[in-house]
Order: C-alpha cells, then sequence, then structure tokens
C-alpha cells in the first residue's frame, strides 16, 4: 500500500480531452491518510455488499415475495442506485466529494434499516428505490464514482492502474469475506433457533451499520481529494456542462452505451441469482454457497492484480478485451456441467478471468478525462451501468422461477461477447497518457 502514495497529480489527458493545470505536489503523509481512508471505506462497504449479496434474495423469498416480485423488486433497487449515483456524482465535483460520500453513507443506511423493519412490499419497494442497496454484491450507489475520482486526484498517471488494481483487491477480497460471513451467520443463527427471515433481518441491521461507519470515515479525508475546480487554479469549463461533463461529454457517451450493455448481460447473473441458482439446481445451504462466493471474490480480487502487468505491456484496452472474452466463454458453459463440483469448478476458472478489466476499465476512464470531470465521468458511465443491470432481473427471475436453466448463463455471456469486441473496435487508438509517453503504437 505504502508503495502507491508516493504520488502527485495527473499529468495532462490526450489533447482530445485536456486537463486543468496540475496542482503543486502534495505531502506524501496526507496522500498515505486519503489513500488508508479510501481503501478502509472500499472495503467496509464491500463487506457489506457480500453479506447482503448473500442473504437479500434469500431473505425476500422468506418473507414471502414470488419470483415476479423479487424481479421487479430488485429492478427498482438498481433503478434507484442508478438515479443517485448520476444525481449524486454528476454533481461531486462541484458540490464536493467529500460531502457527496457522506449523503451516499447516510442513504446506505437507511436502505438497509428500512428493509429490516418492513414485510410490507409497498415499503420494501420505496426503501430498495430510495436506498442505497446492492442486491448483486457489487457495488453501486455514488461511492465508486467519487471515490476514483480521489484516487486518480492523488496517483500519478504511471502508477493510477496499480493503485485501481490494488482498490478492487480490497473490494473482492471484502466482499468475499461478506459472501463468507453471511453465509455462516445465517446457517448458525437458524441452527440456534432463528427463523431464516430473522437471521436474514440480523444481517440488513448490520449492513445499516455499516453506512453510519462509511459516514465517519468519509469526515477524515483531506481537502486534496476535492476536484480542481474548486481551487483557484482551475482552468473554467470549456462550453455549458451537461450532467457534470463538457469537453468529455463525447467520448463519454460512446463509453456509456458499451459499458450499459456489458451490464445489462451481467444483470442476468447477478450474485444473488447465482447464490439463488445453485440452490434450486443442486439443493445447496447458505454456508456452502457463502464460501463459493468468498471463493470467488478472492480469484476476482487476484484476476485485477494480474491485469496491471498485462496492461503495461499490450495497453488498457486491449487488457479490458482480451481477457473479458474467454471469461464470457466459460460462463456460458456453467449450466451444462453435471453436478455442484464441476459447475462450480468452471466458475472459479471464470474468475480467474472475469475481473482483469475491471481495474483497466476504471483507469481508462479516469485518464481520458479532464481532472474536473472525473467524479461527473464516473458517475454517467457507472449510472448507464447500473441501468442497464437495473433493466435484466425482470427477464432473468422469471426465467429462474420457471427452470430455464441455461438461458441467463447463455444471454449472458453472448451479449458480454458482442460488448468487448464492440469495445475493441470503437476504442483500441484512443490511449491513455502512460501509454503515449511509453510510445505504444
Amino acid at each position: 500500500m505504502r508503495r502507491f502514495c508516493q504520488c502527485h497529480v495527473s499529468a495532462p489527458a490526450p489533447d482530445s480531452a485536456p486537463r486543468p493545470p496540475a496542482s503543486p505536489a502534495l505531502p506524501a503523509r496526507r496522500q498515505r491518510a486519503d489513500l488508508r481512508v479510501l481503501f478502509a471505506a472500499r472495503s467496509l462497504r464491500m463487506f457489506a455488499y457480500g453479506v447482503l449479496g448473500v442473504a437479500l434474495v434469500l431473505h425476500l423469498a422468506a418473507i414471502g415475495l414470488d419470483g415476479a416480485r423479487i424481479g421487479l423488486l430488485l429492478t427498482l433497487t438498481l433503478l434507484g442506485d442508478s438515479v443517485l449515483t448520476l444525481l449524486l456524482g454528476s454533481r461531486a465535483d462541484r458540490w464536493g466529494r467529500r460531502r457527496t460520500l457522506l449523503v451516499g453513507a447516510a442513504l446506505m443506511a437507511a436502505g438497509g434499516a428500512g428493509l429490516a423493519c418492513s414485510e410490507q412490499f409497498l415499503w420494501l419497494l420505496v426503501f430498495a428505490t430510495v436506498g442505497v442497496i446492492s442486491p448483486s454484491g457489487a457495488e453501486v450507489g455514488p461511492f465508486l464514482a467519487v471515490e476514483q475520482a480521489c484516487l486518480a486526484q492523488v496517483s500519478e498517471d504511471r502508477r493510477r492502474t496499480a493503485v485501481f488494481a490494488w482498490y478492487n483487491v480490497a473490494g473482492f477480497a471484502a466482499t468475499a469475506l461478506g459472501a463468507l460471513v453471511g453465509g455462516t451467520t445465517s446457517a448458525l443463527l437458524q441452527r440456534s433457533g432463528f427463523a431464516p427471515a430473522e437471521s436474514y433481518r440480523l444481517l440488513l441491521w448490520a449492513y445499516a451499520g455499516v453506512g453510519v461507519l462509511l459516514g465517519l470515515l468519509s469526515l477524515r479525508l483531506g481537502p486534496e481529494v476535492e476536484a480542481p475546480a474548486a481551487s483557484e487554479h482551475a482552468a473554467a469549463p470549456v462550453g455549458p456542462r451537461l450532467l457534470g461533463l463538457h469537453r468529455s461529454r463525447g467520448i463519454v457517451a460512446r463509453l456509456c452505451a458499451l459499458f450499459a450493455l456489458d451490464a445489462f448481460a451481467g444483470g442476468f447473473i447477478l450474485q444473488s441469482f447465482l447464490v439463488y441458482w445453485f440452490h434450486l439446481r443442486f439443493g445447496v445451504g447458505e454456508a456452502t454457497l457463502g464460501a463459493v462466493f468468498f471463493a470467488t471474490n478472492l480469484l476476482s480480487g487476484v484476476s485485477a492484480l494480474v491485469a496491471v502487468p498485462l496492461a503495461r505491456r499490450f495497453g488498457l484496452v486491449n487488457t479490458m478485451v482480451w481477457t473479458h472474452l474467454p471469461s464470457n466463454l466459460l460462463l456460458m458453459g456453467v449450466p451444462f456441467m453435471p453436478g455442484f463440483a464441476s459447475a462450480v469448478a468452471l466458475l472459479l476458472v471464470r474468475h480467474t478471468l472475469s475481473q482483469m478489466d475491471v481495474p483497466t476499465r476504471q483507469s481508462y476512464v479516469n485518464a481520458i478525462v479532464p481532472a474536473d470531470e472525473r467524479s461527473a465521468a464516473n458517475a454517467t458511465t457507472g449510472t448507464a451501468r447500473q441501468l442497464g443491470a437495473a433493466l435484466a432481473p425482470v427477464f432473468a427471475a422469471p426465467l429462474l422461477a420457471a427452470g430455464a436453466v441455461a438461458t441467463p448463463f447463455l444471454v449472458a455471456g453472448g451479449l458480454k461477447v458482442v460488448y468487448d469486441l464492440a469495445l475493441w473496435r470503437a476504442f483500441r487508438h484512443h490511449r491513455a497518457p502512460e501509454e503515449k509517453t511509453a510510445g505504444r503504437p
């Protein structure tokens, strides 16, 4: 972790998206403190998401919701997360990144507490929609957009991808631990006499408590994580802003379309759905499934680290595409495995490759937009991903309930292949600053 802290504000972006003048180098001690807070917040939040990824759909089923209503609630949850990401993230560079993180933490606490307090479908819809709730075990809400902008703010170009990779490793490891703890805890509570719904409700209260802790952490960040536009040295925007964007609107719009397609495909295989699918197909319990997704998230973290040397050698876009393609083919083979062990084995192999595109994608977006548009660009592309993912459960949940064993996997894998090829065709010649400096053709 210390190796990533000897850094300064990034060098100018490519000519197509010039950045404001760089600020003076920040004190190394202050940088280390900010990075520790950002990594701690990411780890704590993803732990909570991992717990909820195992418990949420099982909780909804335990309180009597059928597949159609579960699918609708998950869709509205993801739509609500998308709206919050766009509303808060697109304004964070102007409102203040630390203030935005504090608001997001409050909404996370409110969402968890609201779901724990009610079994009425209408109220569940309200709290799931207006709160920050992760049904997939993945990142939702405004946190990721703002934290990535903060990381890029205190990282030099040549170390940016590595910082993002370790940031994702922290998240994957925490999600893995959360899945393990969530599955094990609910199983132990039920063996101790708790009803299934009560055991899941306790986990929802723990999720709300994490939101409170995140709010406290956001108060420890220093002013240097804020956007350059908030300082006297910032350059004036070129043209009017739209969703916080001005110079980078064109390229961000193209990325949004592609990322939405990828996320829509991924919405067919949300962690909550995979838990439900394994439970229906093979009859395995919460503790076993928690262990499985503990392993998948650990492998995802390792794959994020492997992406760093590959990106240095082949470039960010090439690494994003050519590691993602084979993982999608492996995904399509999971439902055709004859037993639980073989299906899990193929899923684990898939996760050794599937997340190499995550730190490279995040690093790439933050590399090719101006510094004072990073939160907005992250929020806009993140919202596109969340909207794409939000539509999928409406189609995936009925398929699972109807016993269409292979269809969600085939749809997800096939659409992701289309995304990979389209991304490579559109952006293979648009390089990050460090790749131009290295003279990569």
